[in-house]
């Protein structure tokens, strides 16, 4: 690794999002002694179907640091009202703040073309702090600094208005089972909301059955992230070689944006070091 450890900033709309889409690689960043945290820009007060507002609020930051704990990251979490996050000055400032305060290195967030308007607000947000975070009268009363963080975008399969460039993608076999462990913490979505959304809630094993639970989720995390891989299958072969890149199995992948820093061919291996 380098002598000096990356300072990885992770920025989600929801309380899960960043587990869902780069916790894998986030992982590996922490076992090479990097620094990551993790961020959601909503409070996640609104994703559920039996509770919200402050309760789920609490409910969903306690999930949040049951991760942090875990996977030995930092976690913060906006007090922003789930459903509400928009790309406003105010909410720009605060991504500037973060991105100085944290030091990072490489922001990774979402496309601004996503499902989810969160989900777009959220990127649209730290594209445009991206550049603004080295301008020292903007936020003027934190210290600003000289080197813009490179921006990374995490996986998604929208093609309009442009499709998702895998410019890096990781195997992630060997934390594939943490990942999971990871994911089990977001009890409020992965056993109750997100089955009640997709209609599948009588499909969830009972919460005093937690192995069946665990092994559950697990199959239908494979599931996803196995498609995943073979999205990405072109990109795996690119950087691990053919042999290695068709066999693996579950991955992830981080698009390297045009509105960040863009980084010089030898940068690649500080920023990414798991190849």
């Amino acid at each position: 690794m380098t002598t000096k450890p990356l300072n990885v900033l992770c920025i989600g709309a929801h309380p899960d999002d960043c587990d869902f889409q780069i916790s894998g690689i986030a992982l590996k960043y922490r076992a090479l002694g990097h620094n990551v945290c993790f961020v959601s820009m909503t409070n996640g007060d609104a994703g559920h179907f039996e509770m919200g507002g402050g309760a789920l609020a609490q409910r969903r930051y306690e999930e949040t640091q049951a991760v942090a704990a875990a996977a030995d990251l930092e976690y913060i979490v906006f007090d922003i009202h789930d459903g509400e996050l928009e790309p406003t000055i105010e909410v720009r400032k605060r991504i500037i703040s973060l991105m100085r305060e944290k030091q990072a290195a490489l922001v990774i967030c979402h496309r601004s073309n996503d499902y989810h308007p969160d989900h777009r607000a959220s990127g649209i947000a730290v594209q445009d702090a991206a550049y603004t975070v080295i301008v020292p009268n903007i936020v003027p009363f934190v210290p600003h600094v000289r080197r813009a963080p490179v921006v990374g975008y995490m996986y998604d399969n929208f093609t309009i208005p442009t499709p998702y460039i895998p410019h890096i993608a990781v195997d992630t076999d060997d934390v594939f089972e943490r990942k999971v462990d990871l994911a089990h913490c977001h009890v409020s979505q992965v056993y109750e909301w997100l089955p009640y959304s997709e209609e599948k809630l009588e499909q969830v094993p009972p919460a005093s059955d937690e192995p069946a639970r665990r092994a559950w989720l697990a199959a239908g995390l494979r599931k996803r992230f196995e498609g995943v891989a073979d999205d990405l299958r072109p990109a795996l072969i690119r950087l691990y070689g053919e042999e290695r890149g068709k066999a693996i199995k579950t991955a992830e992948s981080i698009s390297i944006s045009e509105y960040g820093r863009q980084p010089a061919p030898e940068e690649y291996k500080t920023l990414f070091p798991f190849f």
